[in-house]
């Protein structure tokens, strides 16, 4: 028996009980509910996963929406493709806080985003609702954690909801069934490049 025979059957081996150990998970994994998923951290792509789950449902037929909160008033890829296919968009619209530099106005409009936000919320025709940039909201304290927190539990038990931004809050998540954390290695921005349509927006 040569070598390179003794290294495929160990290979095969190893495969084999990998594959028992998988198989073993999937069927443990019965539980059919909707999904509570947290992005985090400072690094980039968190949005970009959020709108990238909101395709992957569209694809299969779903119905979702999406509430925006500090970008709007960027031109939006993402908006500009998902709302031709049903997708439907709460925005605040009023950009970045640190370029509008009014708390008042900043707050209203949060809140009425919010508002369109747990009308969908609230709404069992929806399967996946993507709140994009919510944790800003509730570290400035312009959107009540608690009422975010109630909105998402009291929500219709199939619908999955997405919530990212930096600094999530540890209430946020506990609801959690997924959290992944986006952490930041290198970013171009940090180099003096100019952001890039289709790549940051």
């Amino acid at each position: 028996m040569t070598d390179t025979t003794n290294k495929d059957d160990r290979h095969k081996a190893r495969q084999q009980k990998l594959k028992e150990q998988v198989d073993a998970r999937i069927d443990a994994a019965q539980q059919e509910k909707g999904l509570v998923l947290v992005i985090t951290g400072n690094g980039k792509g968190k949005s970009t996963s959020g709108f990238g789950m909101i395709a992957r449902a569209v694809g299969h037929g779903q119905h979702c929406g999406v509430g925006q909160f500090i970008k709007g008033t960027w031109d939006c890829g993402e908006r500009n493709l998902l709302a031709q296919h049903g997708v439907n968009f709460a925005v605040m619209a009023t950009g970045f806080t640190w370029e509008t530099q009014n708390k008042e106005a900043d707050t209203a409009a949060a809140k009425e985003t919010w508002q369109q936000c747990k009308a969908m919320l609230a709404d069992d025709s929806y399967d996946v609702v993507l709140l994009d940039e919510l944790t800003y909201m509730i570290t400035y304290d312009y959107i009540a954690l608690d009422d975010v927190i109630e909105a998402i539990e009291k929500r219709p038990t199939t619908q999955s909801v997405i919530i990212t931004g930096r600094a999530a809050h540890r209430q946020l998540l506990e609801i959690a069934d997924t959290v992944s954390e986006v952490r930041n290695v290198k970013h171009a921005f940090e180099s003096g490049i100019k952001a890039r349509k289709g790549i940051d927006w």
